[in-house]
């Protein structure tokens, strides 16, 4: 099954004091290269944020405008997608592996799967899509649409989240394990 990713990379951090948070140190590595090794067995991954020397084998990107949100950034790495399926992940997520991406292609119905964490919300950053279905959501205008506004009508196969999996970095706190 031939796969692309968007890691979506271009957030201001601003919970985090506006650091990038693709820079963040988790467990001795940084963000992006946690989200980057849970992907890469796509055939294209694609960086939505600003380009970052010593990250090989990337396609970069960025919003316009640049800090549009994620919708934006969706928008700009759908652009470079040429595969039938795509995973789009935010970069702020540590806890996803390679067997939770098997688990999220795995589970694409119709249009697409996304993982549910242990509170039953849907993860809106973390999921696996039919890329046309995709395209068809997006808004003429992505910039500041929410992610829930665009992808929730497209009734996306729940995955129930392993432990951790589901955790991300928005303030210092979640910094430590």
């Amino acid at each position: 099954m031939s796969w692309s990713a968007v890691v979506l990379a271009g957030g201001r951090g601003s919970r985090l004091g506006g650091v990038d948070k693709a820079s963040v140190v988790v467990g001795g590595r940084t963000l992006l290269d946690h989200v980057l090794d849970a992907v890469a067995l796509a055939e294209r991954t694609v960086v939505v944020g600003p380009r970052k020397a010593g990250v090989p084998g990337v396609t970069w990107a960025r919003e316009d405008p640049p800090g549009g949100g994620p919708v934006a950034g969706l928008a700009a790495g759908l652009a470079h997608v040429t595969t039938d399926l795509v995973v789009v992940l935010a970069v702020d997520q540590p806890g996803i592996t390679r067997s939770t991406v098997d688990r999220l292609l795995a589970a694409i119905g119709d249009t697409g799967a996304v993982l549910v964490d242990d509170e039953g919300r849907s993860q809106w950053l973390i999921g696996a899509w039919r890329t046309a279905a995709l395209r068809r959501a997006l808004p003429p205008d992505p910039r500041d649409a929410s992610m829930r506004s665009v992808l929730g009508p497209l009734d996306a196969v729940p995955v129930t989240a392993r432990p951790g999996e589901a955790r991300d970095v928005d303030t210092p706190r979640d910094l430590t394990p």
